[in-house]
This record gives structure tokens, sequence and C-alpha cells, in this order.
């Protein structure tokens, strides 16, 4: 551990709301069981913890959205789809940043921080990490990119806005170019794979980054199934923070589960699903043909997953895989497509499968009723525990920190 780095500040706009917020959460909390003070800068705080402070970020949120809605068509579909980092809150001489022996980043968009306020950070001198959770850093303003390849040149004509977007992706994608150029940020993907999505894009190709996962307190994961041992059923559980968010895949799930009841109807019969987390339309809901149970917004996934077999994901991408984490720390094998982060996480058919469509996903069902008789829900949570518990994680950061 380098001793020298005793203060950090970790800068993301919640600290509790979405996965970023957890994460940077997480990582404050790893790091000051390391012995570090670590603090935290956000412009929306939930949790009522001294180490969190909150600072005004409303009206650069509206001053940014305002201009979107202006250049995007005036259209509220797209309105959050977007982030030109624009507008900010100048925290280069807040007490907690000038105090700081390092300074991370997180999710800085929607009013937290703008490029500019971000250029200010820099010129501090004191080592900037800056955390990606999505690809926002190496596109012109967009989260995900889907199938649009234009970060890896110049992102023009939009495909969610179209040309008239340029004023939006086009610059912003300038601006970071120019940050980049001139600053001496050292970027943490939190996945090999949108790390390799970075290497690709013309902006972060040459960029100093560094793999390290998001940070997961397994000490705090029970993994004892909460079923009943004698029961034949195969319980699955999947959540998200939205089930119907088309990136999370719950049409190829449906898919998938529609080929296990064609062709292996003697599973199919003994399959239970477990849903949590938000969803907007819950009429999808019914498009499954298993029987399952919406349990909403949870509070603890741990109980939830304790009572599953099977992690379930069906995402078309992951930066990272937080359910499939929390899914193996509580017991359970991992059914995923490997569209990013999942491959960090997932090792095929040692302690989870790994799929490359619905197909693939109705296979990995049958070869996890298979293996919960080989592989032990001890031994599922002792493997996160030693890959992404709290002292791994918090030593990577302070190693890249004094580096």
């Amino acid at each position: 551990m380098n001793y020298a780095l005793n203060k950090f500040v970790i800068i993301n706009r919640n600290d509790n709301r979405g996965g970023a917020a957890i994460a940077s959460f997480r990582l404050m909390e790893a790091l000051c069981r390391a012995g570090v003070d670590a603090r935290m800068i956000v412009a929306r705080k939930e949790r009522d913890d001294e180490r969190i402070a909150a600072v005004a970020a409303r009206w650069p949120f509206y001053r940014e959205r305002l201009d979107v809605w202006l250049k995007n068509g005036q259209r509220r579909d797209t309105l959050f789809l977007l982030d030109p980092a624009t507008r900010g809150v100048d925290l280069a001489c807040h007490p907690w940043v000038k105090e700081a022996d390092a300074i991370v980043l997180g999710w800085i968009n929607q009013g937290m921080l703008s490029i500019a306020d971000i250029n200010r950070l820099t010129a501090l001198g004191k080592p900037l990490l800056w955390v990606m959770h999505d690809m926002w850093n190496c596109t012109g303003a967009c989260h995900y990119t889907v199938d649009c390849e234009r970060y890896k040149s110049t992102c023009t004509a939009c495909p969610i806005i179209g040309r008239n977007g340029d004023d939006i992706t086009t610059a912003t994608q300038r601006r970071k170019q120019a940050l980049y150029a001139q600053a001496p940020i050292r970027f943490v993907a939190v996945s090999h794979a949108l790390a390799e999505r970075c290497r690709e894009s013309s902006l972060m190709r040459n960029c100093d980054i560094t793999v390290i996962a998001n940070p997961f307190p397994a000490h705090e994961y029970r993994w004892e199934y909460l079923g009943d041992d004698s029961d034949d059923e195969l319980v699955l559980a999947m959540g998200a923070a939205r089930l119907d968010d088309p990136v999370k895949g719950l049409d190829t799930l449906r898919d998938a589960l529609t080929l296990v009841e064609r062709h292996s109807p003697a599973l199919f019969s003994r399959l239970r699903l477990l849903l949590f987390g938000g969803i907007r339309d819950k009429s999808l809901l019914d498009t499954l043909p298993c029987r399952h149970e919406y349990l909403g917004m949870v509070a603890n996934p741990n109980d939830v997953l304790r009572r599953a077999h099977v992690v379930l994901s069906a995402s078309r991408f992951e930066s990272f895989g937080y359910t499939l984490v929390e899914g193996m720390a509580s017991g359970c094998l991992a059914v995923t497509t490997g569209n990013g982060g999942q491959r960090d996480i997932v090792t095929h058919r040692a302690n989870g499968y790994i799929a490359d469509d619905a197909q693939g996903i109705a296979d990995g069902i049958a070869w996890a009723d298979d293996a919960r008789h080989r592989i032990t829900r001890r031994q599922q949570h002792d493997d996160i525990a030693a890959r992404f518990g709290y002292p791994a994680i918090a030593a990577r950061f302070l190693e890249l920190a004094g580096r």
C-alpha cells in the first residue's frame, strides 16, 4: 500500500441510485476498510452518511437538458440518451477536493461535472482516476452504441437523433479529445470488454486504461439455500434496474424459455422464475411461458437470490454485470450472454454458462440443472469474494493511484 495516499475523494452524480452510484459507494467503503480516509461528493444524496457531501447541481442539470432539448428536435424520447457535459459544478475549490491526495471520478453526467470542470480538476496536479461504468468516455455523447460504430472514427449523423445532433455528438467528441490530449487521466474500465471498446475508439486508443472490476461486499452475502432441498424445482432468478430495458434482453429470455418448453418438457415443468427490479410495462411478464413471480424492487437481493439455483442475464451488453456477481455470491450458478463484462465474472462450464443466443441460454439452463449437484454454493461464494471482494479491489486502486 502507498501510505502517502491517505485521502481519496470520489465524485459521482448519485450515492445510491443506479449501478455506478452503488459501485462508487462500495469503492469508498473498500478504501475506508483499507485504512484510507475516503469520501464522496454527489449531486443527489440519499444515504445518511457523514462521509458523503451533496452539492447543488439542479440548475446545471436543467440548463444542460434544455440545451439538448433545443438541439434534438424537442423530443422527449431522446432527452436523456445523450450527455454533452457542457454544464456542471466547479469542484476544484471544494474543501474535500483540496484536501484529497487522489481524485476518483465515476458517473459524472447530467449536471454534475462539465468537461471544463474536469479540466480544472486535472490542473490540481493530483492523481485523477476516472472509472468508466459505460461507453460514454469513448463516444461522442451516448452511453451505449448498440450497433453503431461511429465512435471508432467521428460521431456524426447520430443514429439517436440524426445529423441535427452533430452539435452534441461531434462537438462533445472534440472537447473530450482536447481534454484527453492534455490531461494525465488514468482511466479505469470495469471490464475487459469495456476496455476493448474504448481502445477501438478514436478518442481513447492512446489513453491510459486499466481494468479493475467494481468492488463487491462479498462479506455481507450469505450463500446458504433458503428453499427446500428436497424439492425438485430449478429456481431461476433475474434482476435489473429496469427489466424491460431493451438492453436487458427480456425477449431473449422469453425465447430461451420457449425453447426449453419445446425441447425439454420435463425440465420446463420444474422451472420457476423469480424476477426483481423495476419495470414500466408489467404486461411483458405475461409473455413469459414458465411459472414466474415478480417481486418488484427489493432492498436486499441476497434474500431473493438465496431462493434460486441459477442467476440469469440475457443482456445485449453489460459493462460489468453486478447481478451475476450478487447471484454467485449468494451461491447461484450463472447463465448469461457474453456480451461484455460477464466474461470477466463467469468461466464457461466452470462456475456458469456463457451463451451466444436464446438457444445457448436454454442449453445453459439444462447445464445448470446438472451442475448444481457438482458445484457447491459455498464454492461460488468464495470465488467471488477472492476476486471481487473489498480488499482485492481497494489494493488495485491504491496501486494505480500511487503509480
